[in-house]
């Protein structure tokens, strides 16, 4: 199975909260990275930063300024 669709899932809810802060977008995000944690061919950096990235977006994040 091919993980691009799940990829640019991600990246496309990464983008959007960051570009709204909806954090229901982050933890969509963070679930999809999630699940490519679980692919068995990726390397152990690309997984600590998915890793990452997933505990990142799924933290409390002080409120935005207008």
């Amino acid at each position: 199975m091919t993980t691009a669709p799940l990829w640019a899932g991600a990246l496309s809810l990464v983008l959007l909260h960051e570009e709204t802060g909806c954090t229901q977008s982050a933890r969509h995000a963070a679930r999809l990275l999630e699940r490519l944690c679980e692919e068995e061919e990726l390397d152990a950096a690309t997984r600590t930063l998915l890793e990452r990235a997933g505990a990142r977006l799924t933290a409390p994040r002080p409120p935005r300024r207008a």
